[in-house]
């Protein structure tokens, strides 16, 4: 998709679809809305004083002018005026994008809704350009028949500007918004794929050709070379599958001098059948999505790369299936991991953490500024949070913070959670140094300990994402699926570090 900044007047470009933002309660026109308005000679002002619209977010309604340069007008509502923010405007832009599509529209011309102090217009086109993208993408990656509206996807969005000074400022935005978009559309994908199609060293593969687009290092550790590391835990999980365990590195290094690295850390379990402790039926097909927070944080490496962000930043992404065989680990076994702790296997679907266990042990390595874990890891934080937020736990409070922000910021909600040391009394294990699950009681926030025990003193947060990585239900922003939660955060983050 095209995505254009020009200075010009709204009401004067030619074209198929003009998108105008109007906020909730307010009867007297500004801007963009104004001037599109007096062209169709009060129409707008007609809707507003019927009722017919009234500006609450994500609310839209076409209007046809008749013989005008401006073929339809749709008006996309942005909520109460002191209520804007980035998130608003992501979700009127996912909207439009939408509605566009909708009505065989492939390209259409707005403005940026900036409104002062309260957003700036760079800001404004990003979460514009973002929610365009991000609006677009379907999972019908190996479908071979598709539906008539799917053929005609969204090709260019022009984005009209008052002066020189704004329209550089949107050009920056929308590089951003595009490269951060582009990079959660490809998080998803991989998150989509079927688990036959993204095995751990067809991840690998991914990891490779990207860093080589990129300009990144990335190195690819096979069993023999995790062996001689000591990664024990990562193994014991891979041990059930014909498939190898791969761990992948990927190394962001931005030039002149970029300081500690920031480590962030995916769990890539590319299938999770819950190995001999094995899942229902029910609904297994979607473990394909449990390398989710892999996928962000490859994604998110991308996207910083490219904008060139001045922070080295190194992905770890442990990437395995867990699956039962005659070869498989059992409830009983107890896994040696990278950092020499042992850990008692209770349930072999609490294998996430094991995994994590040891890339948060090799993570150490990088003396890094702080290390990021994202992970689908447990049902427990789903029925703590829903389908809303990730659990957020921390062993730092001005790294939570930053997460905190950056999640604001991102629009991608986080919450936190308690990492009290009494929670501890439920890992601890007869025969290991803990056990790897303490029972359905906490069960997110005992986990959650488990991986502060192999951050070591590194500020560390660790991100729950398993009720936000995939959505049941079709909204504007996406379709069903992988949702490629994490990417705009990390990337905000790393944005904001000083």
């Amino acid at each position: 998709m095209l995505i254009e900044a020009k200075i010009g007047s709204i009401a004067k470009e030619a074209s198929e679809l003009a998108v105008v933002g109007l906020f909730e309660e307010e009867k007297e026109l500004t801007g963009a809305a104004a001037a599109l308005d007096s062209a169709l000679g009060g129409r707008i002002t007609d809707l507003l004083s019927w009722g017919d619209f009234r500006g609450t977010k994500g609310e839209t309604s076409v209007v046809y002018p008749g013989a005008n340069k401006v073929k339809r007008v749709l008006l996309v509502g942005l909520g109460k005026r002191a209520e804007l923010d980035t998130e608003r405007v992501l979700l009127a832009s996912a909207a439009a994008a939408r509605k566009a599509v909708s009505i065989g529209v492939t390209s259409y011309t707005t403005a940026v809704p900036e409104d002062g102090n309260r957003l700036k217009v760079e800001a404004a086109a990003q979460a514009l350009a973002e929610g365009a993208i991000l609006a677009g993408y379907r999972t019908d990656l190996h479908r071979t028949e598709k539906e008539p509206h799917e053929t005609k996807p969204l090709e260019k969005v022009l984005v009209l500007l008052d002066g020189s000074k704004a329209r550089a400022a949107a050009e920056a935005g929308i590089r951003a918004g595009q490269a951060v978009a582009s990079a959660v559309n490809w998080a998803r994908d991989l998150a989509n794929e079927p688990a036959n199609y993204i095995t751990p060293s067809a991840l690998a593969e991914q990891a490779r050709q990207m860093a080589r687009e990129s300009g990144l290092r990335c190195e690819v550790l096979g069993p023999e070379e995790m062996r001689r590391l000591g990664m024990g835990a990562l193994l014991g999980v891979a041990q059930g599958s014909a498939q190898e365990a791969r761990f992948i590195v990927v190394e962001y290094k931005p030039k002149g001098k970029a300081g500690a690295p920031l480590v962030l850390v995916g769990k890539g379990i590319t299938f999770d059948s819950g190995g001999i402790s094995l899942k229902p039926d029910q609904g297994m097909e979607m473990m394909k999505g449990d390398m989710a927070g892999a996928a962000a944080v490859l994604a998110a490496v991308k996207a910083i790369a490219a904008l060139g962000l001045p922070r080295r930043v190194i992905g770890l992404l442990p990437a395995t299936e867990n699956l039962p065989s005659g070869t498989a680990y059992k409830p009983g076994d107890v896994l040696t991991s990278i950092t020499g702790k042992t850990i008692e296997v209770i349930s072999t679907d609490a294998e996430g953490r094991l995994i994590l266990a040891d890339a948060l042990g090799y993570g150490q390595r990088f003396k890094p500024a702080a290390m990021i874990d994202l992970a689908t890891l447990t049902g427990a934080c789903v029925v703590a949070l829903g389908n809303v937020g990730a659990g957020l736990f921390a062993n730092n409070d001005d790294l939570a913070s930053r997460v905190e922000s950056a999640s604001r910021e991102s629009g991608e909600k986080v919450w936190r959670m308690p990492l009290w040391p009494e929670y501890a009394e439920q890992i601890k294990s007869d025969v290991a140094d803990m056990k790897n699950t303490g029972g359905r009681p906490a069960g997110a926030i005992t986990a959650a300990l488990l991986l502060s025990k192999f951050a070591g003193d590194t500020p560390w947060v660790h991100l729950d994402i398993a009720g936000v990585s995939g959505a049941e239900k079709e909204t504007a922003l996406q379709p069903r699926g992988a949702t490629g939660f994490g990417v705009r955060l990390l990337v905000q983050l790393v944005r904001d570090w000083r």
